[in-house]
């Protein structure tokens, strides 16, 4: 499936390849021969491909382009090349690129946001599970809204980023199901970017989206006043790292936003959980009754975390394993 979002030609150095073919010299160097020329830079034959299909504007897990065979023009090899040049330095890869895929979507991303993972890809996908549950169970008892909400579920993104999970909810569940999703952030430079891949969402899909609103503010605390009690789902990836785990972090995991990656301790002093403990305090006064929080976290902060929701009387509390198996996503339901 072509993912949604921000096209490849205005994200990276992938246009490159695709101006001017007419440049490439007989000596020039074919793609196999950049690529394994690039693996010595980069120290990884897999990112040196990589590297090479973006200089060529390639998406070949989807099937197009097909990759040349003869030589590369100029262009082609001088972006390669500088793009290896930034990664041997310890730049992030995603970051080189300026876009990475996170499920349909190819999101613009840079040093001003965290870089969308897998992980987060799972939480995504137990969040849409909990919003189809939720509309339902709305549907099956003909629960009413309020009069400025609409038919849909209400759903907010408690420090979006670089809006990975609110554009994922808002496409994937569409404006059928979903009548508002909100995203907040307290960083206007990740705000930003959040709204570059908004705007680019909006131009590649052809589906109707909900609407879709950025604000900035800690947490839950910028959505309007009319929406306390009336909210379905809440989905956080706050930062969840440790004071201590982050001086272990490898050195490029470092060069992203340390404030969307360490968290200080909860109020009864469990590492790293303090902004989870933020997420779940706000969204009990947000969610209307039986409305749910899906919330990331580390497979070494689950119990901690379980018994944290508890005590704050949120019901039905469980973990869900992300793709290896560990336990990585807090879900809970607000109490009647």
């Amino acid at each position: 499936m072509t993912p949604v979002g921000a096209a490849r030609s205005g994200c990276g150095a992938g246009a490159a390849g695709a101006q001017a073919p007419a440049l490439a010299r007989v000596d020039a160097p074919t793609r196999g021969q950049l690529v394994a020329e690039l693996a010595g830079v980069v120290g990884a034959p897999h990112e040196a491909r990589f590297i090479v299909d973006e200089a060529l504007g390639l998406d070949l897990p989807f099937g197009h382009p097909s990759p040349p065979t003869g030589p590369l023009d100029d262009a082609v090899v001088s972006a390669a090349r500088a793009m290896a040049s930034r990664r041997a330095a310890g730049e992030p890869l995603q970051y080189v690129f300026g876009h990475w895929p996170f499920r349909r979507l190819d999101l613009y991303v840079d040093a001003r946001v965290l870089i969308p993972r897998p992980e987060t890809e799972q939480v995504v996908e137990v969040a849409l599970a909990e919003a189809r549950l939720l509309a339902a169970a709305a549907a099956g008892s003909g629960a009413g809204r309020g009069s400025d909400i609409g038919a849909g579920l209400v759903v907010a993104d408690a420090g979006a980023g670089s809006g990975a999970i609110a554009l994922s909810l808002a496409t994937e569940l569409g404006a059928r199901m979903v009548a508002e999703v909100w995203a907040t952030d307290a960083s206007s430079d990740a705000l930003a970017v959040a709204a570059a891949n908004l705007d680019a969402v909006r131009l590649a899909t052809a589906a109707v989206l909900p609407p879709t609103n950025l604000v900035e503010g800690s947490w839950l605390d910028p959505l309007p006043a009319r929406l306390r009690g009336a909210v379905d789902l809440v989905v956080s990836n706050p930062p969840y790292v440790s004071e201590a785990e982050w001086e272990g972090l490898a050195a490029e995991v470092r060069l992203e936003p340390r404030s969307a990656l360490v968290a200080g301790a909860s109020s009864n002093g469990a590492a790293g959980l303090a902004y989870v403990e933020a997420v779940l305090q706000q969204a009990r006064s947000w969610l209307r009754s039986r409305g749910a929080v899906v919330i990331e976290l580390a497979p070494h902060q689950a119990a901690a975390a379980t018994s944290m929701a508890s005590r704050l009387g949120y019901t039905g509390t469980r973990v869900e394993q992300d793709l290896a198996g560990r336990s990585r996503v807090l879900v809970a339901r607000n109490g009647d």
